[in-house]
């Protein structure tokens, strides 16, 4: 019976805090007195007892754990993902600023973003390649990257999403939005029409546009109502937001007619093609603005060392150790350069500008006129001795001091070829010969 009543007693002490009723709860001392009536006198003594009928263990209901989570973690379909973004968005407002729940919050808040892009664009197995309006889009592995898609203007999250880049214009888009895509591919131009519009900012006013888009046809106004209207200054048209997102572009009428190397606001599409055109030399300055070469002393140099480099050309493409060596790619950037000396990429003009340009044309100047007047015997023998002066050293068409006759190419010094009057003494003994052979072939004719 002691026993039973010790283990009675210590369940009463350690009852459920669910099921223990408000009712039985009594007051420390009437259960004190209780006990000792029950108790005879002369019993042993007892084992401390655990009385605390009124203390109730802690098993963590304080901190709300069989409460929903924040977030609707268990949401399946977009508007359950929806609802739970928009209501984690406030769990994240009330939150106290730089506690630790409200940064756990914003954690979620990730979370279920990402869940509802990939229920929008679910991964499926999509081609490598696909030809969309002359466009060659190749599926891009890249996972890290951070790109816009430019048909929809949205981030692509290249780690749930799929996306597609042009090989030819490099145009990005996700592949839900490939089917959707109307603009031709900017390369396709550049091949069929290489030239720039040469006037600067042609703007015809936007009554021309009819208040559109001069791309996708969207209204469009000045007051932004119900888009904003943008200026391309590149072709003086207006555009609406999702075609022009202000990036920014040299104009080349203005570096041509102006010297202005200023980037000004383009549109999307002109942005690529004046990208793509950057490298191609399709600028003859002499015809669009020869005064240029009047007040730009960068061009007027760079003139120079090009004739000079296309006078060293047949040298060393007759000379086998150039040939080896591989002189003439030291250009190959600027393939135009050993072809004329007239025309112009936009490129270039920058180099020009910055200084760039001169300085390695300069270097490059100077290993091919090394290698024909010092290291190459054949390319020495193939020089040329003053036939006015008959005196000082080898004489190439590309020294500064010399002069070239445009009828037979002999090389004579500047002074001597100036000062005499008479003709060239070359052309004179080529003259001289054609005479003499004019007889022997009527003779043999006859």
């Amino acid at each position: 019976m002691e026993y039973n009543d010790k283990l009675a007693r210590f369940r009463q002490g350690h009852l459920n805090p669910f099921n223990k009723p408000k009712e039985e709860e009594s007051p420390r001392e009437d259960r004190e007195q209780e006990t000792s009536k029950e108790s005879p006198p002369g019993s042993p003594l007892r084992l401390p007892e655990f009385q605390c009928p009124e203390r109730v263990m802690d098993l963590g209901v304080s901190e709300d754990h069989f409460s929903r989570p924040v977030g609707l973690y268990q949401a399946s379909d977009i508007q359950q993902l929806r609802q739970a973004i928009e209501e984690c968005k406030q769990v994240i407002l009330e939150l106290p600023e730089q506690s630790d729940k409200q940064k756990d919050a914003v954690v979620r808040l990730i979370h279920l973003r990402l869940k509802l892009q990939e229920l929008k664009d679910p991964r499926e197995d999509e081609p490598n390649m696909q030809i969309i309006s002359e466009h060659r889009f190749y599926k891009e592995k890249s996972k890290s990257a951070k790109q816009v898609c430019d048909k929809c203007s949205t981030i692509i999250w290249g780690l749930i999403q799929t996306w597609y880049t042009c090989t030819g214009c490099y145009y990005r888009c996700h592949s839900k939005c490939l089917n959707l895509i109307t603009k031709s591919c900017v390369r396709s131009k550049v091949s069929h029409q290489s030239e720039y519009e040469l006037t600067i900012c042609p703007e015809a006013g936007l009554d021309s546009q009819d208040y559109r888009c001069a791309e996708c046809r969207a209204p469009i106004s000045l007051r932004g109502v119900p888009s904003e209207a943008r200026q391309c200054d590149y072709t003086g048209q207006y555009y609406c937001s999702n075609c022009h997102w202000n990036d920014l572009a040299v104009v080349p009428a203005r570096v041509i007619h102006n010297w202005d190397f200023e980037p000004r606001k383009v549109s999307r599409y002109n942005m690529r093609y004046l990208a793509l055109m950057l490298g191609r030399p399709v600028l003859k300055l002499r015809e669009i603005n020869p005064l240029l070469f009047n007040y730009v002393e960068e061009l007027v140099e760079i003139r120079k060392l090009r004739q000079d480099i296309l006078l060293m050309k047949p040298y060393f493409i007759t000379c086998k150790e150039a040939m080896e060596a591989r002189l003439l790619l030291q250009l190959q950037d600027r393939q135009h350069f050993v072809e004329n000396d007239d025309m112009y990429s936009l490129q270039d003009l920058l180099d020009v500008s910055s200084g760039r340009l001169g300085a390695s044309l300069t270097d490059i100047h100077t290993m091919f006129a090394k290698h024909i007047k010092l290291d190459c015997e054949r390319c020495q023998a193939k020089g040329f001795v003053c036939e006015l002066c008959k005196e000082g050293d080898i004489l190439f068409p590309f020294d500064s001091h010399t002069s070239v006759c445009q009828d037979c190419a002999a090389v004579f010094h500047r002074d001597c070829y100036y000062d005499n009057s008479t003709s060239c003494p070359r052309c004179m003994r080529m003259s001289l010969r054609k005479q003499a052979q004019e007889p022997e072939d009527a003779t043999w004719q006859q």
